[in-house]
């Protein structure tokens, strides 16, 4: 008996580390999957610059129609790129179908504040869309660094909202452009490490 849970763990354990080195491999075949946030950048630097020039409400509708180019901006910047990530798959894909819907979620709280409290939703935009992030890092083998980047960003927004609430539509965007940024240069860097992991 002693035996056969001594087999069990060791499984267990050559399992773990098995699944670790095909995440870290993926994470250096695919750079982290750097276009998706460069196209979040992107993104969010012209909702930025929408700040200047749009009031809240059309700001927010551009907001909103503006997700909608995130994905398409991501695949042309794979194929400018010559970076394959929707084609790759690994024995942890399958996760990321939870980890976007677990991000959707967010959205009724955009619609309610879209009746009860319009100013929000810059704040609820800024948090929501990144709610995947500690997921999609952990199917990296990386979760600290897109942990990290959740969590800066929640917190940049956050103290942007409260202290400079004249800021809402240009700096609280931009500065999810500069996080962004500094994580497509962080993990395009990073993941070199990993290009050679078996």
């Amino acid at each position: 008996m002693t035996e056969t849970l001594s087999g069990a763990t060791q499984s267990g354990a050559e399992l773990t580390e098995a699944l670790r080195r095909e995440r870290l491999s993926a994470y250096g075949r695919l750079r982290g999957g750097f276009p998706i946030p460069l196209a979040g950048t992107v993104y969010w630097l012209c909702l930025g610059l929408a700040g200047y020039v749009l009031p809240l409400e059309q700001w927010s509708m551009a907001a909103f129609v503006g997700t909608g180019a995130i994905f398409p901006l991501a695949l042309l910047f794979a194929k400018i790129f010559k970076n394959s990530f929707l084609k790759d798959r690994t024995a942890v894909t399958s996760v990321l179908v939870p980890a976007f819907a677990s991000m959707l979620l967010f959205w009724p709280m955009v619609i309610a504040a879209i009746q009860g409290g319009p100013e929000l939703i810059p704040l609820i935009l800024a948090i929501g869309l990144s709610i995947h992030w500690p997921v999609i890092g952990w199917s990296y083998g990386r979760a600290p660094v897109f942990i990290g980047h959740a969590v800066i960003r929640a917190l940049l927004v956050f103290g942007i909202w409260m202290l400079l609430p004249e800021a809402r539509l240009t700096l609280l965007p931009f500065s999810v452009s500069a996080v962004y940024l500094a994580t497509v240069i962080f993990i395009y860097f990073d993941s070199r490490r990993f290009r050679a992991t078996t």
